[in-house]
This record gives structure tokens, sequence and C-alpha cells, in this order.
């Protein structure tokens, strides 16, 4: 028997004894119906409805933690880790102001910040205003903060990270700040969630095209926050990185859901610009929509890791940013993640198929990743993992084809609405 078709039965036996594994405990397996009543989704799962309008039609297991990014060490430069990112994190769906007021602005987040840091996000981005004499969470309305779009006081969920951070001494969350404030009210409110002490300094940020840290150094060192701001004077006078020195973005919402295309944030670099070591990939519509996230976050998403890999001098994405995180109609941007993670550290097609951090390591699927059904309509079978040749090479699996996955929908641009 060739190899390449001895190696393809084991894995699809080895996916079958997965599936068998966690359907014999009892837990219902990605794509599986469930009852979020009965709590019957396995872990790192979650019970939903994504068949439009969400909530409304039979309920699925879908993915919301991807695999750990450090599985395998964190012997790597932190340019070699891919990290699932929540855009306006803050935006929680059914938020009632702290003011009494209404909020009128769109959420884009379905959990708290603390529950999103739980479930594996690593990557948050803020839009820091300054309002009612301190700083707030805020969209904008004619480019100010008001009452009915301001959502939390930024130093309720500078705390929530706080206390995360605390609890979890080998994790490192990384903060990108689309910033509003004064001068000195950032860094303020920074040193009165007791952050400073797990900040990654300014003058640890690498040379142009030069590789970040080591992981397990920045870990060591206790340099386990990032924090970027848009505002370039910041960093000499805060110690708050200027994110376009560090970092490649894609322009964000339905603008930049090109098919075939992934072109730059106009205030980032071009996505090619090797001198910027972090790549962020966004992902979401500008008008929030759940359903829209339902039906992308899953195989376009992973289809479009690969366009802009193609735009991006042949690099993955270090942060993938989506709304509505925790909506997919499967894997959803946790296995997004878990692709990229892949694709960074072993060059195989997901991480949990990398035995190590040495390239081209591939093996069996990982027992740690939920796994697929095989009663769940459409439910695919693990690809061929690639050995050193193939890894050097995109998959199939990962090909922008339309044959591979569907392009995203399109979604209607809002007049006027906030920038991101």
């Amino acid at each position: 028997m060739p190899t390449s078709r001895r190696l393809l039965q084991q894995r699809l036996a080895a996916a079958i004894i997965v599936a068998s594994v966690t359907a014999a405990s009892g837990a219902a397996l990605v794509g599986d119906s469930c009852s979020a009543a009965a709590a019957s989704c396995g872990a790192g799962l979650r019970c939903t409805t994504c068949v439009p309008p969400p909530g409304t039609g039979p309920a699925a297991c879908a993915r919301t933690t991807p695999l750990d990014p450090k599985m395998h060490g964190a012997a790597l430069p932190f340019n070699r880790y891919s990290w699932l990112t929540t855009h306006n994190s803050f935006a929680i769906v059914g938020t009632k102001s702290p003011l009494g007021s209404a909020i009128i602005s769109p959420p884009n987040q379905e959990d708290s910040v603390s529950s999103q840091l739980r479930n594996g996000v690593r990557g948050l981005m803020l839009d820091a205003y300054d309002f009612n004499n301190d700083v707030w969470l805020c969209h904008s309305f004619a480019g100010k903060c008001i009452a009915f779009t301001a959502y939390v006081p930024a130093l309720t969920v500078l705390k929530d990270i706080e206390a995360f951070l605390a609890s979890n001494p080998s994790e490192v969350v990384t903060v990108f700040i689309e910033d509003y404030a004064a001068p000195g009210s950032l860094s303020n409110v920074f040193n009165a969630a007791g952050l400073t002490k797990y900040w990654f300094p300014v003058d640890r940020m690498p040379a142009p095209g030069k590789d970040w840290p080591l992981l397990k150094d920045m870990i060591a060192d206790n340099h386990r926050l990032i924090v970027f701001t848009s505002k370039q004077g910041k960093q000499g006078t805060e110690g708050l990185a200027y994110q376009w020195d560090y970092v490649v973005e894609n322009q964000y919402g339905s603008q930049g859901l090109v098919d075939g295309r992934c072109p730059s944030r106009a205030e980032s670099k071009p996505m090619d610009s090797t001198a910027q070591s972090l790549i962020l990939m966004n992902f979401f519509t500008t008008n929030p929509s759940q359903s829209w996230a339902c039906g992308n976050n899953s195989a376009p998403l992973v289809s479009r890791l690969r366009t802009c890999y193609d735009a991006s001098a042949k690099r993955w994405p270090n942060f993938i940013a989506v709304d509505f995180y925790m909506r997919s109609g499967g894997g959803g941007a946790p296995l997004a993640t878990d692709v990229a993670n892949g694709r960074l550290q072993c060059g195989c097609d997901t991480i949990a198929h990398c035995t190590t951090t040495k390239s081209g390591t591939c093996a069996m699927p990982s027992s740690s990743a939920p796994a697929a059904s095989p009663r769940a309509a459409g439910a695919a079978a693990p690809s061929p993992g690639p050995g050193p040749a193939a890894a050097a090479s995109p998959s199939p699996s990962m090909s922008s084809s339309p044959r591979a996955a569907p392009a995203p929908a399109a979604a209607p641009v809002l007049v006027g609405a906030a920038p991101s």
C-alpha cells in the first residue's frame, strides 16, 4: 500500500476513535444537535443556533475555544504564534449602561471580556474615549462618545484583564487601542488597574523586520501584556507602543471583504511590508451581524487566511479578529486560529497535527481538539498531513478557490459608522 494512502487511513481511523471516545462520554460533538438547557456539548463547545435568524433554528454544537497555541511549548518568537482576537471586545450584547441610559450602538460580541479570555481569546480591540471625566470604551457618534454609545469605563475591563493575568501566569494578552483619549489619561487607567507590572516595554520591541522575543522569555520576565495605541506620540511620552511601527493590518469592515484580495488598512503599512513582524487579519462586516458571523466564521474565514497570507509576503496572521467569535457553523474562529498556528509553528494544516514546532513534523489529528461529528451534515474527513515538501505549500484545504470555501457574503455599508 502506498505510504500516503496508509497514512491517510491511519488518520481517518484516529479521527473515528476520537469521535467514538467523545461520543461514549455522552458529550455531543461539533455539528451535533444539542440542547442548551441540558448543556450537552463537549468541552470547548457551545450549543448555539446559526440558521437565520440566529436563535430560531435547530441548535448544534460549535467551537468557542481554540487549542492552546503553546501546546507544543513557548520556545518560538512571539510572532510565530497566532491568537484569537475579538473586535470591539467591550461591545457586548445586552449591555446596560452604568449611566442608566439605553445603548443604541451595535454590539460586536456576546460574552464579557473575562469570559472571552477564559475561552482562549488573547487579543482585545478596544476603542478608548474621554467621557464623563474618565476614559470609557465607546462607539462614537459624530466623532464623540456620548451616553447612548458608552459601554463601560475602561478601568472595568482593564481590571478584568489584570485578574486574568494574575490567575494565569503563563498567558500573554495583547490589547489594540483605537485611541481618542487625551494624553496621559490611558496610562493613568492602566496604572489604576495594576497592569504596569505585566507591561511589555517599548524598548524590548523588535527592530524593523526582526523577530520578537521568545514567548517563554516574555513569560519568564512577566512581560505578558502588550499594548498598542493608534496615537504615535504616546510611545515616547507614555510607553504605549505605536501600533503601525510593529503591526500590519488589513482593511476592516465590509470594504476589506473583497474576494481574492486582502487590502491594507489606511493607517497601516502595506500588508507585504516586512518591517512589521506582526500581522492582524480583520474578518467582520461594517454592520455587526450575528447571521453573517454564523455563515462566514468557518470555511470562508479559513479561506481568507490564505488570501491574506498571499498578500502579506507569505506570512500567516498573528491575530485573527472577528465579531461574535462564538458564532459559526462548526469550527469557527477557533478552528481558523488552530490552522494559523499549525502553519506558523510546524507547517501543518492545523496545530492539532503538529508533533513539535519543527517544520514539517505533522502527525495524526490530536485528540485534544473538539471532534467533528461523523453524524453532522457536511462533516469532512481529515486531510492528509503534509510531509516536508507539502508543508512548504498550502494544502488543498487552504485553497482560496471558491470550491474550497465560499466568498464572504456581502454586507451593506452603514454610512457614518464608527471606524472600528
